[in-house]
């Protein structure tokens, strides 16, 4: 199993991907800073994403509204399964 360890704080998110669209390459940075060449380039897209510059994928915000509409789903099906139990 992998190592883990606690995700970026934001500004230095922030800060990557302002260095690579400064010029910077995401393997440069890579070789400097902690993050592999990888997860820059998937934080760079993600940023893009956010602004609605990027590729259409789903921005932070519509996934945080997805993952909340989704609980909600479930705890609806479980109130209405308790419910339609309680009715017989």
């Amino acid at each position: 199993m992998g190592k883990t360890r606690a995700a970026y704080p934001a500004e230095f998110r922030r800060q990557i991907v302002d260095l690579v669209r400064a010029g910077r390459s995401s393997e440069e940075l890579a070789g400097e800073f902690e993050p592999t060449a990888q997860s820059i380039r998937n934080r760079v897209a993600q940023s893009a994403r956010d602004t609605g510059r990027g590729d259409g994928g789903v921005s932070i915000a519509e996934r945080e509204e997805l993952n909340r509409l989704r609980r909600e789903n479930r705890q609806l099906k479980l109130e209405r399964k308790i419910l339609s139990k309680a009715a017989v």
